[in-house]
């Protein structure tokens, strides 16, 4: 068989210029465009009957192709504002400032000049002290005087 495009034969295999079927919408799809007009309302851009109606046809809509009329006359949403960075990244960063921060530090100048180093530490052994001075360390415990001496005596009733 010899079929040629200037012999206008044309054979179960070659490709027809019919259009290509339109694609169905997928439940994704339709779920997309729900999400768009939910926001356009709760942005005071659509009431709620039209939303009602605007989202039941996104619902019935069996292809692609019905879905961005729906929104076609919204604007786009606005960038969220930007969110501040929890405690959990600041104490990182505060982490990694501190770690620099020592990295830096000539520790042959701390050598070579003892009694800076003596100063330091000091400094660290007082801030220990006072900091579990702070938190109670030093106040009588909640058992009273006996401590846990106290609480070995007294068995189940």
């Amino acid at each position: 068989m010899n079929s040629s495009p200037q012999s206008g034969n044309r054979g179960p295999s070659e490709p027809q210029n019919e259009p290509a079927p339109p694609a169905r919408a997928s439940d994704a799809d339709r779920e997309a465009v729900v999400k768009v007009l939910h926001d356009a309302m709760g942005r005071g851009l659509l009431s709620l009957q039209e939303c009602d109606d605007r989202v039941a046809a996104a619902y019935a809509a069996r292809f692609v192709r019905d879905l961005p009329p729906l929104t076609a006359d919204l604007p786009p949403a606005p960038a969220p504002a930007p969110v501040a960075p929890g405690w959990r990244a600041l104490t990182l960063l505060a982490w990694l400032q501190l770690r620099t921060a020592l990295a830096s530090i000539s520790w042959r100048s701390v050598r070579a000049r003892p009694r800076l180093s003596v100063a330091v530490a000091v400094a660290l052994v007082l801030a220990v002290v006072a900091l579990g001075a702070i938190t109670g360390g030093g106040e009588a415990s909640e058992h009273g005087p006996g401590g846990l001496e106290q609480l070995e005596h007294v068995g189940p009733r």
